[in-house]
């Protein structure tokens, strides 16, 4: 017989709500500020086969990286996660001066050149246009400022990367029950399926002897001796039980991975993929319509559990 995974008790369903289980989606925003500098950090993470962190960091911020690689890489295990930080400055206004010595030597060739050859004075948009006349002269940064303000930075970057990592914990606690009752589900299915009348041996054999009566009837030259081995042979092969047990075992390996949480995405996926191929075999080998039916609902539910498990950590 199947070997029985008792359904979750509602004890054992609180026990899931608190599983450790993570999504790859999430998004968090942090904001801050610090002397003359507001920054604001935008963190959004998608499903991925791997794990990968994509920076976008405004120039000379950009000792922030390792910092934030680092920590993120010891929260996170799968997924790409796009951090962006936009930074702006209160007092950052640019001023124009103009370049008293350029211009005047600017001034004295035109009036060199005015005096040998016919040519119209030099307007004041032509003399400001040229190169090095104006100057346009950034606000002088304050080390100290900058610091401290890369600073804050760091620390608004984990409170983004705190509020992520919860999100995708919200998000992995309700895949983990929806998963649950996958299982569950598959459960049933494969219960349906041992129950089956169309599976038992011995229905299996009795469509078989009237096939061989056919036969008999039919023509003198079929061997009965030989049709009746060639029947418990095939008899044999149609027989489920292996692959319902293969299924029993991959429920209770999948519960457990599901009870312990963290980062079982990958495997999981391989182990919808095994649940798939027991499947297969099953439809494959049925010759009763109602097994074949219970075959393609499991089919059905392995799929969906496939679909929900790649959005796991």
């Amino acid at each position: 017989m199947v070997a029985r995974i008792p359904f979750l008790s509602p004890s054992s369903q609180e026990s899931c709500k608190a599983m450790a289980l993570s999504s790859m989606t999430g998004f968090a925003r942090s904001q801050g500020a610090s002397g003359p500098y507001t920054f604001e950090w935008e963190l959004k993470s998608v499903n991925a086969k791997g794990y990968d962190l994509r920076l976008r960091l405004p120039p000379g911020w950009d000792e922030l990286e390792a910092v934030a690689r680092k920590r993120a890489a010891e929260l996170l295990s799968r997924g790409t996660v796009y951090a962006n930080l936009a930074v702006k400055r209160a007092d950052a206004v640019s001023s124009v001066r103009i370049n008293e010595d350029v211009l005047a030597s600017i001034v004295k060739v035109a009036g060199t050149l005015a005096s040998k050859i016919d040519a119209v004075a030099p307007s004041i948009d032509g003399l400001l246009s040229i190169k090095g006349v104006i100057e346009v002269v950034e606000p002088v940064s304050n080390e100290e400022e900058d610091k401290a303000a890369r600073a804050a930075a760091a620390f608004a970057f984990e409170q983004a990367l705190t509020s992520l990592v919860e999100m995708r914990k919200r998000e992995g606690t309700a895949l983990g029950q929806i998963l649950m009752q996958r299982m569950d589900e598959i459960e049933k299915l494969a219960a349906k399926a041992e129950a089956a009348p169309g599976r038992k041996p011995e229905a299996i054999k009795a469509r078989l002897a009237e096939q061989i009566a056919t036969l008999l009837e039919a023509s003198e030259r079929f061997d009965p001796d030989r049709l009746n081995q060639e029947a418990l042979l095939i008899a044999t092969k149609a027989d489920i039980r292996e692959e319902l047990d293969r299924i029993a075992s991959h429920i209770a390996q999948a519960r457990e991975m599901l009870g312990k949480g963290g980062a079982v995405g990958r495997r999981l996926d391989f182990l919808a993929q095994e649940f798939n191929r027991e499947v297969n075999t099953c439809c494959s080998k049925s010759n009763d319509i109602e097994l074949t039916n219970t075959g393609l609902e499991m089919k059905n539910v392995v799929e969906q559990f496939r679909e929900q498990v790649q959005n796991l950590e």
